[in-house]
């Protein structure tokens, strides 16, 4: 198990572009949960708060992503 996660650092996963951007998803889901667990006094409230603070972070993330790519093809 040790020797396959070993050489996914020598042979990385390629990935396409849409690829990456599903992959975004998961992650920023872990650092919403995360981060409100950590602030929030109320256990209750983390779902929800997670939800919104996790859907904020991926419209702003692909707001800023379209806005370079706007940006670079507009200086090519």
């Amino acid at each position: 198990m040790t020797d396959l996660l070993a050489t996914l650092f020598i042979n990385p996963v390629m990935l396409g572009r849409w690829q990456q951007m599903i992959m975004l998803v998961p992650l920023c889901l872990a650092v919403s949960i995360v981060y409100k667990t950590i602030k929030c006094a109320d256990l209750r409230k983390v779902p929800a708060a997670a939800i919104v603070n996790w859907i904020t972070i991926i419209i702003g993330m692909y707001a800023v992503g379209a806005a370079l790519l706007l940006i670079h093809l507009w200086a090519i």
